[in-house]
């Protein structure tokens, strides 16, 4: 790659980093949390902003109800329940009204009750009788479905969890770890935007009784938050998992193992206000922007733009902004005719202290191939010597440091997964080009 187009990329990403207007002190705010365990997720910028024996495991009480409710909310858009069909209360799931110290929705026994109340009675009153009549209504029996709990959390990888009941109720075989439980809670708020709207829903009342939601950061004004679930037993402690968005930045934090209900509510927004205090996201490049162009071989343009297709977001404190660095790495020539969408590079972004992270690069256009005469002479004009024209720079000055400053983060409800670990791609090439990469 030419040095040109490796300097075009790290100016322009300087500039988008440099131009944004922030607010960081030049020191970072130094954070401890109080729980026992504890971790804060910028979902946006893919990226953990404080860890604290994150993988360790935990009892996690009512906070196990959040894989309940990812079945339910499964079942829900695949079209296997909907949320006016009814379930039966079973005794067994009636009784969980009357043991000592549980949460309940206070269900008649052999009531008919619908999915939409069960689901606002788990999330918004935490009742363990509303669990057991889902769990009972899909799995066909509690432990059919927590077998099935078991396989789903796995294939949405939480790698470090077991559960031996859809409520959490203490087991000494039912745990899981806060970076597990952040993980369910991003895949609940990204692959149920139609439903994840029940976790911010501040009361409920049913069979006469209203209950609020538990969960204190939806009570806490400005704090963004939106979701998701409490949990308290004697083993475990007083813990939370939750989710806050500011400015279109999704923040996800899990505490656990607090002293009381006071500290489950001031520790998790600290902790929250940390990340969006502390740490800014940058936008370094938009969905479908042209990252760099490639030369073609044969083609009938010399040049073909290569795009990135999700956005490039960022997320960095002060003492980060000045190390970041981005490389296009990609062939010298990509042979024609060449496909829209074909994977031809990749970006590589680097932040100081993290792995690198990578982007890949696809063709914004198809390319035909040139005719038979036209392709000898560009053979013969090669023979020669001949190279592409590179391309020409961007303008540089304060017009590019208005072009390249970054946008407002788009909403948590745009998809902002990160990108999968590419190989670099390995076209054909022209005879004797280059396999020079940066």
């Amino acid at each position: 790659m030419s040095k040109f187009l490796r300097n075009s990329v790290a100016t322009r990403v300087t500039a988008a980093i440099l131009s944004a207007s922030t607010f960081m002190s030049p020191v970072a705010m130094a954070y401890e949390s109080n729980a026992k365990q504890a971790i804060l997720v910028d979902v946006t910028g893919r990226r953990v902003l404080y860890e604290k024996n994150a993988d360790q495991h935990m009892p996690t009480s009512s906070m196990s109800k959040m894989m309940t409710i990812y079945m339910v909310f499964d079942a829900l858009k695949a079209g296997k329940i909907h949320l006016d069909d009814e379930f039966t209360v079973s005794e067994h799931a009636w009784r969980q009204t009357y043991k000592q110290d549980e949460s309940s929705m206070f269900l008649p026994i052999n009531g008919r009750v619908k999915v939409e109340d069960l689901v606002r009675g788990v999330v918004i009153q935490s009742g363990n009788d509303a669990t057991v009549v889902l769990a009972e209504g899909i799995g066909g029996s509690e432990s059919q479905f927590v077998d099935e709990m078991n396989e789903k959390a796995k294939q949405i990888g939480l790698s470090d969890s077991h559960f031996m009941n859809p409520h959490g109720m203490p087991d000494p075989n039912h745990y899981s770890t806060a970076r597990d439980l952040a993980t369910l809670a991003e895949r609940l708020v990204e692959d149920f935007p139609e439903y994840y709207h029940f976790f911010g829903e501040l009361e409920y009342t049913y069979n006469n009784i209203k209950q609020g939601n538990r969960n204190p950061l939806l009570y806490h004004a400005g704090s963004g938050a939106d979701g998701l679930k409490t949990g308290h037993t004697d083993a475990g402690g007083y813990g939370l998992t939750g989710s806050a968005i500011r400015d279109g930045r999704r923040l996800i934090v899990v505490v656990n193992g607090l002293p009381s209900m006071q500290a489950r509510a001031d520790d998790p927004q600290s902790l929250l206000d940390y990340g969006f205090n502390e740490f800014k996201a940058y936008t370094l490049f938009k969905a479908g922007e042209t990252v760099e162009k490639v030369a073609t071989w044969e083609g009938v343009q010399p040049f073909v733009p290569l795009v990135i297709e999700t956005p490039v977001t960022v997320t960095l404190n002060f003492a980060e902004k000045k190390g970041v660095k981005a490389v296009v790495k990609m062939p010298e020539t990509v042979k024609a005719p060449i496909e829209a969408g074909q994977l031809v590079g990749k970006l590589v972004v680097s932040i100081p202290g993290m792995p690198d992270e990578e982007f890949p690069l696809k063709t914004a256009s198809a390319v035909e191939r040139l005719g038979f005469f036209p392709r000898i002479a560009m053979a013969a004009n090669y023979l020669l010597g001949g190279r592409p024209e590179a391309p020409q720079p961007e303008p540089e000055g304060k017009k590019a440091a208005e072009k390249t400053a970054p946008k407002p983060i788009p909403p948590s409800s745009a998809a902002r997964k990160a990108p999968a670990l590419i190989p670099a791609p390995s076209p054909e090439t022209a005879p004797a080009a280059s396999t020079q990469k940066n």
